[in-house]
């Protein structure tokens, strides 16, 4: 009787220590788990407003081309054949820049194809403002002493710079919130909460150069 009370009390001791290390355990995972859903959880938030700041560099590009199209009609001359060639330009570009509004949001892109598909009309409108632009340049060579016109080129040349900066930083942050969901062990947690990579900027050089605004 006295033997059997002797061997019931290491294990009930182990039984112990393994509800200790099981709840060590359990509270380790549970603040690392706390840890890493806040942090990937500020990095997406990161993320969409990196994302709405191209937007909204993007939304400027396109509210200046209303005023650049208007000040152009001004050197209008309906009976030349450059003028010609500076309308179908003009077609091009305000429906390059319709097309490029149907396909803007405000939530950042959470699978390539959405990204890909927002960037090509995007560079769509880059290119055909770029037709435009240089048409015009052929057909009002007087339009460089213009002002206004002068003014508009500055804010042209500044979005465009923006943009490039704007992209440049939400490729960082995405690159930041991509490298933390996917290393160990926050990789099991961003399963667990649903947290997927963000896709990345693809476009080629020639869709990433600025339309041609030097006249």
């Amino acid at each position: 009787m006295v033997n059997n009370q002797i061997s019931v009390a290491p294990r009930k001791r182990r039984g112990a220590i393994i509800w200790v290390i099981v709840g060590i355990l359990v509270l380790i995972l549970g603040f690392g788990g706390c840890s890493s859903y806040n942090s990937m959880n500020s990095l997406s938030h990161d993320v969409d407003q990196a994302w709405a700041q191209v937007q909204v560099q993007y939304q400027r590009r396109s509210d200046l081309i209303p005023n650049l199209v208007n000040t152009v009609k001004g050197y209008a001359s309906h009976e030349s054949e450059v003028f010609q060639k500076v309308t179908a330009a003009r077609a091009g570009l305000l429906s390059a820049d319709e097309a490029a509004k149907q396909v803007a949001n405000t939530e950042a892109p959470v699978n390539q194809e959405q990204l890909q598909g927002y960037m090509n009309r995007q560079d769509q409108l880059q290119k055909a403002m770029g037709l435009y632009i240089n048409a015009v340049r052929e057909a009002y060579p007087d339009l460089k002493a213009n002002t206004q016109f002068l003014d508009l080129q500055t804010q042209l040349e500044g979005t465009e710079n923006r943009i490039a900066t704007e992209r440049g930083r939400y490729t960082d942050i995405v690159r930041q919130y991509n490298v933390k969901i996917t290393g160990f062990p926050a990789v099991i947690f961003a399963k667990l909460f649903g947290f997927d990579k963000r896709p990345q900027f693809q476009a080629s050089e020639e869709a990433q150069a600025a339309p041609s605004v030097q006249f």
